[in-house]
């Protein structure tokens, strides 16, 4: 049986941008587009993505769905809707999991290898970036452990704050950036 790796790494950077095998999309429940980076990826991947999305029926928080990603030069998108923040006391950071491991679940079902993240729920739904950096970090080594696979998770930071939080996070002691199975 050979060894094989999952490499995790913070980019700063545009997520529209990333020629990876999909970009995951932190949408609202319409899957319709929205502000933030719903919007970019709207725009960027054409008209023809509304089309497709306006035929999956929304999607609840915690859940993901998975369409091509046309304009873009990734090659899927994968539709995740991130909790909205009230307190931390109505299962947000259950959902916002639940969020990473759907979305790496598509990407092991399609047998991706590289897909990338943005910091989801951090935007217009308020999730703590501090909250929500290690549960996605941990979540992404959690699932990606022993998966022959899955070469690389990307996770793509629009702010340097962002970015400054995520790579201190991937580099602290005992903190592997990196998976082998």
């Amino acid at each position: 049986m050979s060894e094989t790796t999952t490499r995790l790494r913070a980019v700063h950077g545009d997520i529209t941008t990333l020629a990876v095998d999909a970009i995951v999309n932190a949408a609202n429940s319409s899957l319709l587009g929205g502000g933030g980076v719903d919007g970019a990826i709207h725009r960027a991947a054409g008209p023809e993505l509304i089309a497709v999305c306006r035929g999956l029926g929304g999607c609840e928080s915690g859940e993901a769905r998975i369409t091509p990603g046309f304009r873009l030069p990734a090659r899927f998108v994968i539709h995740a809707v991130g909790p909205i923040w009230r307190g931390g006391v109505h299962a947000e950071q259950e959902l916002l999991a639940s969020c990473y491991r759907r979305s790496l679940q598509l990407a092991f079902e399609y047998g991706l290898r590289s897909i990338a993240f943005p910091a989801i729920s951090t935007g217009v739904y308020a999730f703590p970036r501090e909250r929500a950096a290690p549960i996605a970090i941990g979540t992404v080594r959690s699932c990606c452990a022993g998966n022959p696979t899955l070469r690389e998770v990307v996770f793509c930071c629009f702010s340097r704050d962002d970015f400054a939080l995520y790579r201190s996070l991937l580099s602290a002691p005992g903190a592997s950036s990196t998976l082998s199975s």
